[in-house]
């Protein structure tokens, strides 16, 4: 089973907020409020993009790559928790 249909549930809930936040955007705009309050509304969106892909791009590393948990190289684990670390921080 693909991680993305076992975590199916979650993800839509995910992609249904983002949803509404572009929604607030539209609304926004359309009621023509001032930059800042569009501005804050477009980086609460930016964020939870960025949120939802950091989430498939750690289940891809778990799925495809390798998953740090089941790795007995301990070196390819501690690479693939490093590189999932870094997806998280990038993506903040």
């Amino acid at each position: 089973m693909a991680h993305t249909i076992k975590n199916k549930a979650k993800l839509l809930a995910r992609v249904r907020r983002i949803k509404g936040q572009a929604e607030a955007v539209e609304r926004a705009l359309e009621a023509e409020l001032g930059c800042t309050d569009v501005l804050m509304l477009v980086a609460s969106m930016r964020g939870a993009i960025s949120g939802l892909t950091a989430e498939l791009m750690e289940d891809h590393i778990r799925h495809h790559v390798v998953n740090p948990d089941a790795e007995p190289d301990p070196e390819r684990a501690k690479g693939a928790a490093d590189l999932i670390e870094v997806v998280r921080t990038y993506l903040k």
